[in-house]
């Protein structure tokens, strides 16, 4: 059963279509307010998970997880952004699942967003979480608002980056990690 929120929300899609001149009632729009709703539902609602901490045992080496697929939505167009995310730390006392460094990056990314603030909020979890020697997030996106309106340079992406701990301040922990994402 379809709740009262869906039900609003699919009116005000079919009513804001409306005023920018399409039929809703042609054959391809009929369900596009339902299922506008539903992606959105999916993409702006972040999937909770356990940060699954283990003692670290005399690790102490940079760990490091590459290429993590992201998407997000753009908080100023509502346009799509997305990209890939490295993240790394330098494990004090714990370390971490490493499917949690992923599932973090989504936690941030799914909700309405800008990249800077996905990537400092992912790096202040770890730190917050494993108390780790450092943490570093690197963010490269490609923003449809860019691509599509505006400027309209398809071939940019926007990188970002927040260091923290030894990443900040240790040229040589901060050049291996970006020397091992390039």
């Amino acid at each position: 059963m379809e709740s009262p929120v869906n039900k609003r929300a699919e009116q005000l899609v079919r009513e804001l279509l409306t005023l920018f001149g399409e039929d809703v009632s042609r054959e391809g729009l009929l369900d596009t307010p339902r299922r506008y709703v539903k992606a959105m539902q999916e993409l702006l609602n972040p999937k909770p998970f356990n940060f699954t901490t283990f003692d670290a045992e005399g690790t102490d080496e940079m760990v490091i997880v590459k290429d993590i697929p992201f998407y997000s939505m753009c908080e100023h167009h509502l346009f799509p952004f997305f990209g890939v995310g490295h993240i790394a730390y330098i494990p004090d006392k714990k370390i971490v699942g490493l499917s949690k460094l992923p599932r973090t990056l989504d936690l941030y990314a799914s909700k309405l967003q800008n990249q800077e603030r996905i990537t400092m909020q992912v790096a202040e979890r770890l730190q917050r979480e494993l108390n780790p020697k450092g943490v570093a997030v690197t963010l490269k996106a490609k923003h449809l608002c860019m691509c599509m309106r505006g400027v309209k340079k398809e071939e940019s992406n926007t990188t970002t980056t927040s260091l923290q701990g030894v990443f900040k301040t240790d040229a040589s922990a901060r050049a291996e990690f970006l020397n091992s994402i390039r």
